[in-house]
């Protein structure tokens, strides 16, 4: 549904000026009817997750404030986004298997299911026709109609010939209208293929390594990358030539050392690729990797504030960005690409969460989850630009990623 301001459902007293604050500020008020809403594009728009209350914010960089929110997303404690191929609709993946596709410029939900028990993200197909999603709870992969939501196809993960079921991680979009996902339980790779229609053709690729945690395919869509939380390493799996199976890279990066206790697992969707160069971060080490995309070795160590979640690059490559677990999540930290020197620090409040660039990269965003705030600043003035009150903000997502391989 449409929304001006807060939910009811917030009554909790923080947040009576929370409201005003909005008011005050002038968020847009859309109370008319869809046809008299103005035509608009929606390049400047981006969906924020307000994870505390199960709504979705819609932030237009332009005026450097909020149009509208949408309620009744359910449970979005671990939720993502994708986008339409035109950036207008919103898919929202909730934690609680909630399947939603929302309406950015009439700030309403179009459609929504609730397709599994618990979920971690999904993708959209190349054409915009399918949207996957990934699942713990029944392990495996449901695809949908991106007009209807309908069931389109069910892949379960089943673990070798038995019918038990894995957890599905890193599920990604490929070219060619293909599907990658992870499997946690069995430690493989699945590709698959809707390429000649509605009905996939599936590639099982085995014994990739113990607990992939999360993964990313590279933009140009040629490599996917899954990222062990049960061993040091990445499993590479090269699209343009499937048949040489899955590669081991980074192996044993941590080199003997012990492993500090995880508080929080990294992402290494939005990885920093600059250049011949990728920026990943280190599974319990106050490190970011440095790696030759040519040889897929690892050529540098950085060492940073705390233990790396986000590493993500600046649109032009010059910098890097980095965010931290608890206990060091107060902070975020720049790095020359060049130089890979910590070249800037920011300290926005407490429980930086996820950042996000404006496509052409004048702005960044920065989720403050523990003091309720999104904060924009210029990432190269390091000085803010706006301020905007949204109870527990997480994920951000510019509507550029509608264009873009992996997103």
């Amino acid at each position: 549904m449409m929304r001006t301001a807060f939910s009811a459902r917030i009554s909790f007293a923080p947040f009576r000026a929370t409201r005003n604050l909005f008011v005050a500020g002038g968020i847009l008020l859309l109370v008319a009817c869809a046809n008299t809403l103005p035509p608009r594009g929606t390049a400047d728009l981006a969906t924020v997750i307000a994870r505390a209350t199960g709504e979705v914010a819609i932030l237009d960089t332009s005026t450097l404030q909020f149009t509208g929110i949408v309620d009744g997303l359910g449970d979005l404690s671990h939720a993502s986004i994708v986008y339409s191929r035109d950036g207008r609709f919103a898919f929202v993946f909730g934690r609680d298997g909630g399947l939603t596709k929302v309406d950015i410029l009439q700030h309403r939900i179009v459609n929504r299911t609730l397709q599994a028990g618990n979920s971690i993200g999904g993708a959209i197909s190349q054409d915009g026709r399918l949207v996957a999603v990934a699942n713990y709870e029944p392990g495996g992969v449901r695809v949908f109609d991106s007009e209807t939501l309908n069931l389109v196809a069910d892949i379960p993960a089943t673990i070798g010939d038995s019918s038990d079921r894995s957890k599905v991680i890193g599920l990604v979009d490929a070219p060619d209208n293909r599907f990658v996902f992870s499997l946690w339980d069995s430690g493989e790779i699945w590709i698959a293929d809707f390429s000649t229609g509605t009905t996939p053709k599936v590639s099982h690729y085995k014994d990739i390594g113990t607990q992939p945690y999360d993964a990313l395919i590279t933009s140009d869509g040629r490599y996917y990358i899954a990222g062990l939380f049960g061993e040091d390493g990445m499993a590479l799996l090269d699209l343009w030539h499937p048949e040489n199976g899955v590669r081991r890279i980074l192996d044993h990066y941590g080199m003997g050392e012990e492993r500090l206790p995880v508080y929080k697992m990294p992402h290494l969707e939005g990885w920093a690729i600059a250049g011949n160069r990728a920026f990943v971060p280190a599974i319990g080490r106050h490190e970011v990797l440095v790696i030759d995309t040519e040889s897929w070795q690892q050529i540098g160590r950085i060492p940073v504030h705390g233990q790396p979640v986000f590493v993500m690059a600046h649109p032009d490559n010059r910098h890097v960005w980095v965010n931290f677990s608890v206990p060091d999540y107060n902070t975020v930290q720049i790095i020359d690409t060049e130089s890979l020197a910590i070249v800037g620090e920011l300290k926005p409040g407490t429980g930086v969460l996820h950042m996000e660039f404006s496509p052409r990269g004048d702005q960044v965003w920065l989720s403050v989850r523990d003091n309720n705030k999104i904060v924009g600043y210029n990432p190269y003035t390091l000085q803010p630009i706006a301020e905007l009150p949204l109870p527990s903000p997480s994920g951000i997502f510019m509507s550029d990623r509608a264009g873009r391989i992996g997103l």
